[in-house]
């Protein structure tokens, strides 16, 4: 089986206003993707998405589509798919950075690999360690209270049994907004708080009384990406699990992280580490350090939330006592995957079948074809 085009697809989609997400890196209006189609010489295809954010990864969709087109394609074609981790190698040979944009190759790969050996991804991951429902949060924005409060009744109204709240702006307002969420749900309610890194550590110090009151189970990035040495001098002063997000793209930095004690858990997910294989290897180091592993969120679609429910289900040391973000699907105001995911009583199921489970509908992909490779 030999790899014979690779095309790739922007596209654009709103978030559902009333719950688009406003953190302290800016508003979320707006998903940008690349999906991504990989076509073989027996006629399989797979199936990949970047959820694209500058702010983020430092990725936009003209980039992803060129980094495609002009580097990583040339270095899939004519390859046998089933070859993954050394396609995954082969690319960051030749790009460094640009991760949910390989990922997404990982993705299409992986996909591909488990219709060609009639298995799901997860078992191309090393089988699953669980059940196929991984418990989720939802994300409330930093709303007014009113309105953040208004949003936790509806996550709860919905099934969910979890939420986490944006803070890292100003840290009163912060823990006002906390609190009308506690109150909209109860003292039964599991809720984290995620600072996306916008608190200075006397932010943070500050808020930390409030938080630990309103019996928040997990902080979350609340320092800038890197402050090791920060985040432990704050665990050091807190009951509250520390969650590292921005600071751990790679395993290089989980190393660092874990050298630091700087943090109780750490955020992995296939577009922010570079593929499914590369969450893995950072929840291996996580197991070996005593470290549980949260599935963390780019909002993605239903290509990359099949991806994250497939990793997740296959991670040995995913975190029981804090939720899951895979919830991109539920922010979004139409699908994009056949058959679509499954949400159930606070949880996403991991869709069966062989590969991801989960196909690309022809009609979202349009118009905007870049082939980097020919047909």
């Amino acid at each position: 089986m030999k790899i014979t085009a690779v095309e790739a697809y922007p596209v654009s989609i709103s978030t559902r206003p009333e719950v688009s997400i406003i953190s302290s890196l800016g508003e979320h209006r707006v998903s940008r993707y690349v999906l991504v189609r990989i076509r073989t010489d027996n006629g399989l295809v797979g199936y990949g998405e970047a959820s694209v954010m500058p702010i983020w990864s430092g990725e936009t969709q003209a980039g992803a589509l060129a980094a495609i087109r002009e580097v990583l394609a040339p270095v899939l074609a004519g390859r046998d798919p089933l070859e993954t981790a050394a396609l995954a190698d082969a690319m960051d040979r030749v790009l460094v950075a640009n991760p949910f944009t390989k990922a997404a190759l990982e993705m299409a790969l992986l996909d591909l690999a488990g219709k060609a050996l009639d298995a799901p991804v997860n078992t191309l991951l090393g089988g699953p360690c669980r059940a196929p429902q991984i418990p989720l949060k939802f994300s409330i924005g930093a709303f007014p209270p009113a309105q953040a409060a208004r949003v936790a009744e509806s996550a709860a109204e919905q099934g969910l049994r979890a939420v986490k709240v944006k803070v890292g702006l100003d840290p009163a307002q912060d823990i006002v907004r906390l609190e009308a969420v506690r109150s909209a749900l109860g003292d039964g309610f599991r809720i984290a708080v995620d600072a996306n890194g916008g608190w200075s550590e006397s932010d943070a110090l500050a808020a930390i009384p409030g938080l630990e009151r309103l019996g928040v189970n997990a902080l979350e990035q609340p320092l800038g990406r890197g402050d090791f040495a920060g985040s432990a001098r704050l665990r050091r002063r807190t009951s509250i699990p520390v969650l590292l997000d921005e600071s751990i793209f790679t395993t290089q930095d989980a190393l660092e992280a874990i050298r630091a004690d700087a943090c109780d858990l750490i955020s992995i997910y296939p577009g922010k580490n570079g593929g499914l294989r590369r969450s893995l290897e950072i929840a291996h180091l996580a197991s070996a350090a005593g470290l549980p592993c949260v599935i963390g969120s780019n909002l993605e679609w239903e290509i990359g939330s099949a991806a994250m429910l497939h990793l997740a289900v296959a991670v040995p040391n995913l975190a029981r006592t804090v939720d899951h973000d895979i919830i991109g699907p539920l922010y979004h105001t139409h699908g994009a995957g056949r058959p679509p995911i499954q949400f159930q009583d606070g949880c996403a199921f991991v869709p069966e079948g062989s590969g991801l489970g989960v196909e690309i509908d022809p009609a979202v992909l349009g118009e905007g074809n870049v082939s980097a490779i020919g047909k």
